[in-house]
């Protein structure tokens, strides 16, 4: 029987099925249990991939037979699964950033988190375990922050911003299910989406954000029970939720029976001017679930956020927190304190907000001057990125590929979209290089390309 498979198998290619026992039982007249030990032993030797409830598989054949570890069955193993994300690609020697997701390290208050981090290591029960909820004083200071009626008690601290992301969507979306989102929108959230097997449905924008006319169709025809949204400063755009439209579209979401996620993460990172309340501020009802993070304005290492929610929903979260991780490091909370508490951190983000407004300034003017047939979609008043429309024919993928090359790495757009762009898009942040000179230095390089193709 053993004999009869391999030469079945042979003519397979890697990942095909095997045909069922019954019909292996019937071919070659043996008994069911002849057939699952030949499937065992041809299992054991790596010929075939077993996979309860789906069949069995050919395995993928190893390239070379005397070479280190085959783990080429694992593409296999793992059908199905996607979590939809990639770790970044290194810069190359003498590349400027116009990527990435953070401040470059000499916008952070290094020598700030460096005192806090001694003083809190000096305190008493530092290295106790930490509530699940979080140290007292900073879910106080999370809460005052937030403003209206919220209190410490509404108040779930976490590791960073994006682990907190991931736990909200298993929480409250069952796999398979929608969650409507911005077009475009920050791909860690649909990559975190992805991988708790949810599906992304976008709702489209405008200047003034997302549209509460097409969030309640959205709504209405999909089902969904989850929005996420980043009303201050959204990323790619910089756009900032219109006064107008910001209780409506909680209130579209409250008609719906809906959560609405709010990613404050850029509430830190304005440029000078007012800033509007947290959605979550003027909510009573538990429709809105506030997520901030100290990431974004302090360090990518102080992995210190924080998720703001009401009624069972809170509950079914601390049951997750138990499950993750069961709590979050207590030293890196009580540094969070230290920072949050000392006149320093202030400074810092007087200092950080107008580094940020020159930088931008400089990068749109440098834009302007070098490369006049992008478009500049908007002039943001905080955040770290420029979101340009490149000319119609122009391949955006294409085209960052070709800037790495040269020496200035750029984040293409066609990944900031739940579904099809509506256009070719780059992301350039303004807060990734090393100093303003090196944004004239990347836009001198990216004019200097060739014509892109179409």
């Amino acid at each position: 029987m053993v004999a009869a498979l391999r030469k079945l198998i042979a003519g397979l290619a890697p990942g095909d099925r095997l045909p069922s026992s019954r019909e292996l039982t019937v071919r070659h007249h043996v008994g069911p249990a002849t057939v699952s030990r030949a499937i065992a032993r041809l299992a054991a030797e790596g010929a075939v991939v077993t996979r309860p409830g789906s069949g069995t598989f050919v395995a993928a054949r190893p390239a070379d037979q005397g070479g280190g570890a085959d783990t080429s069955w694992q593409s296999v193993a793992l059908a199905g699964r996607d979590a939809s994300a990639e770790p970044p690609v290194p810069l190359p020697d003498g590349a400027v950033a116009l990527s990435g997701g953070y401040p470059h390290e000499s916008l952070q208050p290094t020598r700030a988190l460096a005192a806090a981090l001694a003083r809190a290591a000096r305190r008493p029960g530092a290295w106790r375990r930490a509530p699940t909820a979080g140290l007292a004083p900073l879910r106080a200071l999370f809460a005052r922050q937030a403003g209206g009626s919220v209190t410490a008690d509404d108040v779930l601290v976490t590791g960073g911003g994006q682990g907190a992301l991931s736990m909200l969507f298993r929480a409250i979306v069952a796999p398979g299910g929608p969650v409507l989102m911005e077009s475009p929108t920050y791909p860690g959230a649909l990559a975190a989406a992805r991988a708790a097997g949810l599906r992304p449905l976008p709702v489209p924008t405008d200047a003034d954000g997302i549209r509460p006319d097409l969030l309640a169709d959205a709504f209405a025809m999909t089902g969904a029970r989850l929005l996420y949204c980043q009303p201050t400063f959204h990323n790619p755009t910089g756009t900032v939720l219109a006064p107008g439209r910001r209780e409506q579209v909680v209130e579209v979401a409250r008609a719906a029976g809906a959560f609405l996620v709010e990613d404050d993460f850029a509430r830190h990172l304005g440029h000078g001017g007012p800033l509007p309340p947290p959605l979550v501020s003027g909510d009573r009802d538990g429709t809105v679930i506030h997520l901030t993070s100290l990431t974004k304005p302090a360090s990518p290492s102080l992995r210190i956020g924080a998720v703001i929610a009401r009624g069972p929903v809170m509950r079914r979260l601390w049951g997750m927190r138990f499950v993750d991780d069961f709590f979050t490091a207590r030293p890196l909370q009580e540094a969070a304190v230290e920072l949050l508490s000392t006149p320093a951190w202030e400074r810092h983000l007087r200092t950080l907000s107008a580094a940020l407004r020159e930088r931008c300034a400089l990068l749109a003017a440098c834009l302007a001057r070098d490369l006049p047939h992008w478009t500049l979609t908007r002039h943001p008043t905080g955040g770290l990125h420029l979101w340009v429309r490149l000319p119609d024919g122009v391949q955006d993928t294409t085209l960052a590929d070709a800037a790495r090359a040269h020496g200035v790495a750029v984040d293409a757009g066609a990944r900031y979209f739940p579904a099809e762009p509506s256009g070719p898009f780059l992301r350039l942040s303004f807060a990734a290089a090393p100093g303003p000179a090196d944004l004239a230095e990347a836009t001198r390089r990216l004019a200097a390309l060739p014509p892109s193709p179409s």
